[in-house]
């Protein structure tokens, strides 16, 4: 009876030891096709709205930087922030592309990538954002975000690979 126990409770440790495993301490692959950085240019219908805001991305394995370049005719905001109606703002965070979904979440920052404590100009805390990829060649995609309506078209500038890095 003892050396059944013994067994039951040695294939239950080992079982143990083979389901379960801690997460790896290195960044994800990402997805290939999106490494490297995109640019939104400056599209004519632009020009007609009040408020638009262009985009630049770069994505390193599992990992997104992005820079918001917005533009408004209106001033809702102190001038020191608003710089006549011409400012940026900075996230980094880490994505996952799930189909066509490509999920973002992270956390606002200042120009360097460097966290962004609460004050100041413009937002800060969390980003999170969704779009609908439509991939249209190998160095354009368009991007269709899920609380805007105007499509995101993006051109590739610099192609990079992915060599993932440890974790800290």
């Amino acid at each position: 009876m003892l050396l059944k126990a013994l067994k039951v409770t040695a294939c239950f440790l080992l079982f143990l030891m083979y389901a379960c495993s801690p997460n790896q301490n290195m960044q994800g692959q990402g997805t290939a096709g999106l490494q490297g950085e995109w640019q939104q240019q400056p599209e004519a219908v632009h020009q007609k709205l009040v408020n638009y805001t262009l985009y630049h991305f770069k994505f390193s394995c599992d990992s997104f930087y992005v820079t918001l370049h917005s533009f408004s005719k209106v001033n809702s905001g102190a001038d020191t922030c608003m710089n006549r109606g011409n400012w940026k703002e900075y996230a980094k965070g880490r994505y996952e592309q799930h189909n066509d979904t490509l999920f973002l979440r992270g956390l606002f920052c200042q120009a360097n990538f460097k966290l962004k404590y609460e004050g100041g100009c413009f937002r800060t805390g969390v980003y999170e954002e969704e779009f609908r990829v439509k991939k249209l060649t190998n160095a354009s995609s368009q991007l269709n975000s899920t609380s805007a309506v105007l499509p995101i078209n993006l051109q590739l500038i610099k192609r990079t690979g992915c060599t993932p890095k440890p974790l800290y």
